[in-house]
């Protein structure tokens, strides 16, 4: 697996600094294991229809600090359920970069996208060239390029499968 290029819509735009990734599906519910149910929550508090409006491929826009709080696991499942493919922020909390990469999610940092992107804009991410192309504006803004590391978790679709690959390769080298 390698991470490919990617090409969809802005389905949201967060306005908020530090927000909490809990409230995606609302902290009520993080406790619920259906991912199906889950991704029928997502983002209900803010617009009742908003996972019949999401689309495979589509993009989450966040602001400085995203994924503060308890970087716990359902919001980010239901979102995943319902195709978003990555998360495009002005910077990310620690941990819940941290835990979303080491599942194979990409989370990007790029410097000025919330003001660069309005919710349904068409949006190219290129990893080779490290750019978000914003297909509404023409605009492109650099991305933040991931660590060796960082890349090797996201082209091998996450930390179990990274480092059963390294293992791997350093029993073919000996």
């Amino acid at each position: 697996m390698s991470l490919v290029n990617l090409r969809g819509r802005a389905a949201w735009v967060f306005e908020e600094d530090d927000y909490d990734i809990d409230l995606i599906v609302g902290v009520r519910n993080i406790k619920i294991t259906d991912v199906k149910e889950l991704a029928a929550l997502a983002m209900a508090d803010y617009v009742p229809d908003f996972a019949g409006s999401v689309r495979q491929g589509d993009v989450l826009i966040g602001g400085h600090n995203f994924g503060y709080g308890h970087p716990h696991y359902p919001a980010m499942r239901a979102m995943r359920h319902l195709g978003i493919s990555c998360v495009i922020a002005e910077s990310f909390s620690p941990g819940f970069f941290r835990g979303e990469t080491s599942m194979g999610f990409p989370l990007v940092t790029c410097p000025g996208i919330r003001a660069g992107v309005m919710r349904g804009d068409a949006l190219e991410v290129n990893w080779d060239s490290n750019e978000v192309r914003n297909q509404r504006t023409g605009k492109s803004l650099p991305l933040q390029p991931f660590s060796a590391s960082e890349r090797g978790m996201l082209d091998a679709g996450g930390l179990i499968p990274y480092l059963k690959a390294r293992i791997a390769g350093s029993k073919e080298t000996t």
